[in-house]
């Protein structure tokens, strides 16, 4: 996973001209659960039909120009690895924020379904 590729990517789009801001969020495999457990690492499975719908709806929103994700699939991720990479560019601060928070929580909820490994 590269944040540099995919900002390169965004501004390749033929709309880049329209892009105020591009916004990423990096997430990252840390070493608790939610619940104060120690995590030694976890593997994330993801529904492509859910998450195809959720980047296709938000690219439709007002003054978004692309909204592109990664996620690490299938794979035994460790503490520190990276687990998900999302950009989101548009028009103002205010469209992006919201587009990029409304979309992590759409794929957190709905998407991704990760199995933590406790020590």
């Amino acid at each position: 996973m590269n944040a540099n590729a995919l900002i390169a990517r965004i501004r390749s789009h033929p709309r880049f001209a329209e892009v105020g801001m591009i916004l990423c969020h990096n997430g990252v495999v840390r070493a608790t659960s939610r619940d104060g457990r120690r995590v030694h690492g976890l593997r994330v499975a993801v529904d492509h039909t859910r998450l195809a719908q959720i980047i296709a709806q938000a690219r439709k929103r007002p003054g978004i120009v692309a909204v592109l994700v990664e996620i690490a699939e299938d794979v035994d991720l460790a503490v520190g690895d990276d687990v998900m990479l999302l950009a989101v560019a548009g028009d103002i601060r205010e469209t992006v924020i919201a587009v990029l928070q409304d979309t992590l929580d759409a794929i957190k909820n709905t998407v991704t379904r990760k199995t933590e490994f406790f020590e």
